[in-house]
């Protein structure tokens, strides 16, 4: 038998007798792809969020052919228009109440929090002020002095006063107009910005929901000839994986969303369903957002008495024991099964590396990864079986 030939037979990893050269050149092209994964980690991970829309619209488009033999065009634009129309009749006729339940429990919380800061204090446990201090005059520099005393002689001289600061300052002005549009312009271009993330996890969803299997093809053609029929299947069951979690996901949010809702209103705390509603959100990051959830949905039952708190609280726990050992493991069984601490230590990586979006997106990126480690090592490089 030659020398360093793999046995295909034998159980084991098997190594490619690649030349040195060649496996330089792997190490680089790796090295190369992290660096730009690294630096463009808040673009990608936007688009992979396109991408699970995509996957989302796929799975109602399929449901929707098992009961309407119209074609994928068809379905795919009756989807798009009910959730379209679903999502602006919640905004019309539940968005006031949203906003305003939202103020008001932003305000709650914030009271609530400071008085568990305050008495926690009283126990020798000193915790950061919520509110930032306000700038001492020490802090203001000459130029922020001189804009004071110009508005002081806006207030004393009327349009006197206004014109003797133009004339002491030319450029204040503009400089108040700056100041003054400079929140606004920062609030505008949040939202604008946010808006965007939204029209290209829109556009991206929408199209890759129009024709997947020409982008899987598309992928695929970069694959050499021999490994196509190997990669098609990684990219199918990629899309499986993620289908089957994103539908048992939403259910999921959908029935916390519903009991926290409930549970709340029936023993009369305020901002009920705001409270759902961010609970059900949460529900989308595991093991992070549900303890949001529960600090804030706590805080909420303060502002009605220690009762009211201790209540909110047991409803929170009856629905996460509901969805830890009821709902995850009979819906997410088929799609994802990764034990809670591999899950945690996954969004604490990917949160130190890609911020907020890592966390949000810690499930579904480990799914993938999950997929790839089981076909392309344990299946292919392993020789074993990946579910044992």
């Amino acid at each position: 038998m030659q020398q360093g030939t793999p046995i295909k037979d034998e159980p084991g990893p098997h190594p490619a007798n690649w030349s040195p050269a060649a496996s330089g050149i792997a190490v680089v092209a790796f090295i190369a792809l992290l660096i730009v994964a690294w630096t463009a980690a808040s673009t990608l991970l936007l688009i992979f969020g396109g991408i699970l829309l995509g996957v989302f619209l796929d799975g109602l488009t399929r449901l929707l052919g098992q009961v309407i033999g119209l074609g994928r065009g068809l379905r795919l634009t009756i989807v798009s228009l009910v959730l379209g129309g679903l999502t602006l009749g919640f905004l019309a006729f539940g968005g006031a109440t949203v906003v305003q339940q939202g103020r008001e429990l932003g305000q709650t919380v914030t009271k609530q929090a400071g008085s568990v800061r305050d008495r926690l204090k009283e126990y020798g446990i000193d915790l950061p002020a919520f509110s930032a201090p306000e700038p001492t005059s020490s802090d203001q520099g000459p130029d922020k002095a001189n804009d004071n005393e110009t508005d002081k002689d806006k207030k004393a001289g009327g349009l006197g006063g206004l014109a003797s600061g133009a004339i002491k300052s030319p450029g204040s002005l503009l400089s108040d107009a700056g100041s003054m549009l400079g929140p606004a312009a920062a609030v505008v271009t949040g939202l604008f910005s946010a808006l965007g993330n939204v029209l290209v996890i829109v556009f991206l969803g929408l199209a890759c929901a129009a024709d997947p299997a020409s982008y899987r093809d598309g992928a695929v053609r970069f694959v050499p000839p021999r490994y196509r029929p190997r990669a098609t299947a990684l990219l199918d069951g990629m899309g499986e994986t993620l289908r089957h979690w994103l539908f048992g996901q939403l259910i999921t949010m959908a029935v916390i969303f519903v009991c926290i809702w409930a549970g709340l209103s029936f023993l009369g705390i305020g901002g009920a369903l705001i409270l759902g509603l961010q609970a059900g959100l949460l529900a989308f990051i595991p093991t992070i957002g549900p303890l949001i959830a529960g600090v804030i949905i706590v805080l909420a039952g303060l502002a009605s008495g220690t009762n009211a708190a201790l209540g909110a609280f047991g409803v929170y726990l009856v629905v996460q024991c509901l969805e830890s050992y009821g709902l995850t493991p009979f819906i997410q069984k088929r799609a994802l099964d990764i034990p809670p601490a591999t899950i945690f230590a996954g969004q604490l990586v990917l949160g130190v590396l890609f911020g907020l979006w890592g966390i949000a997106l810690a499930l579904p990126l480990m799914a993938v990864i999950k997929v790839l480690l089981e076909q392309v090592y344990i299946e292919d490089t392993l020789d074993e079986e990946a579910d044992v």
